[in-house]
């Protein structure tokens, strides 16, 4: 079936908007809350340039400037877009735009957070599979053995499954940097505490290629145009079909 040149699909210009994500869109469509020129949208519809996205009765605003943050995430402070719960990254922020985070980092965890107006981005970006590195320093409770760094690294049973290789590196006698593609909740601290291991602090340093640097605790910033540009060239291969993922705090 052949298709406008200029017409997208529905669920992807609402998310393309950073509304929401594409799955979230269908769900909008599903329940009947989505109107094209004033008619009841279904799955599937497709939308010229020009035509009148209402969600709720409310219009669909035109997409603002792509909006791309590094927040230094301090401790205590909630990776969710929810924001009745109090201390959610939203609030903590303040940013006009609506942006949401990609991946997330734990209550109790802190440094490095993207976060985003762009819904297509932050699939892509958790698809990334092996691309999508992750750099923590991680403070534990007693003197690192090279034991507990071999076994970290050949992997850990949690969560019925064991953690994949990874890269680890002691820093000083109870620090160590940890690199990781996977992300599965709680991974560093669960992988810690099967060594008998408790993490005292754990800080993102790295997500792919951008580095926390010296951004101050609590504090953000736009990435610079060749962060955003390296970015999106690292993730052009990268499917952005909706996938569950946690960050590995």
């Amino acid at each position: 079936m052949s298709h406008h040149p200029d017409s997208t699909r529905l669920n992807k210009a609402i998310s393309d908007n950073g509304y929401c994500s594409r799955r979230q869109a269908d769900q909008l469509i599903t329940q009947g809350v989505v109107t094209i020129n004033d008619q009841v949208a279904q799955l599937g519809d497709r939308v010229m340039p020009g035509d009148v996205i209402k969600i709720n009765g409310a219009l669909l605003s035109a997409p603002s400037e792509d909006v791309y943050i590094m927040l230094n995430k301090p401790v205590g402070i909630t990776c969710t877009t929810d924001l009745s719960i109090e201390g959610n990254v939203v609030d903590f922020i303040k940013h006009p735009q609506r942006i949401f985070h990609v991946g997330r980092l734990d209550k109790p965890s802190e440094g490095l957070l993207l976060m985003t107006n762009n819904g297509d981005i932050v699939n892509k970006i958790l698809r990334a599979g092996n691309l999508h590195e992750k750099e923590y320093i991680v403070y534990v409770d007693r003197p690192i053995s090279e034991n507990f760094l071999k076994r970290m690294r050949t992997g850990i049973p949690i969560l019925d499954t064991v953690t994949k290789p990874c890269r680890v590196e002691r820093i000083s006698r109870m620090s160590f940097k940890i690199i990781l593609v996977q992300g599965l909740n709680r991974q560093i601290r669960r992988m810690c505490e099967y060594l008998e291991y408790d993490v005292v602090r754990l800080n993102r340093v790295r997500l792919m290629h951008l580095h926390l640097g010296d951004l101050p605790l609590g504090q953000w910033r736009d990435l610079t145009q060749k962060e955003v540009n390296d970015l999106k060239a690292t993730i052009a291969d990268s499917d952005n079909s909706p996938f569950a993922d946690h960050d590995a705090d």
